[in-house]
């Protein structure tokens, strides 16, 4: 699968979750979520030390989110990425796309191990999907 093929296929379905979504609105973790919002795809944020985030509810981890979710974006440091792999294929991910900066060789390995669709080494969503600050 090319990286256009894995972007699109990524992008084909929600809902989405946000791992490393940030109360921070001058950081990427919630630009990425913001940016879903704009487009009214359905999001989660995923971070363990905020109970809300842009007005709604934040979890700790994506075994807790209300429904399964396949696709996430991921906003973490590389090691962090590297365990949140590991998550993901235990809650039933199916796409991961992990953000520049976010990504790792073995996280990339371990997802596609997993039997998970990787977008990484490519543009970030926020460019893909067209992002506006706003307030």
């Amino acid at each position: 699968m090319t990286l256009d093929e894995a972007i699109d296929a990524f992008l084909e379905t929600g809902p989405y979750a946000v791992v490393g979504a940030s109360r921070d609105r001058a950081k990427y973790g919630n630009k990425v979520l913001r940016c879903y919002l704009q487009h009214g795809l359905k999001a989660y944020a995923i971070n363990p030390g905020a109970a809300e985030i842009e007005g709604r509810s934040a979890y700790p981890d994506l075994a807790a989110l209300p429904e399964p979710v396949e696709r996430i974006s991921v906003i973490t440091p590389p090691r962090v990425t590297e365990g949140i792999v590991t998550e993901a294929a235990d809650a039933g991910v199916r796409f991961i796309w992990m953000q520049p900066g976010a990504e790792s060789p073995k996280a990339v390995e371990d997802a596609r191990d997993a039997g998970i669709a990787v977008v990484s080494g490519g543009p970030c969503l926020l460019v893909v999907l067209g992002y506006t600050e706003r307030d």
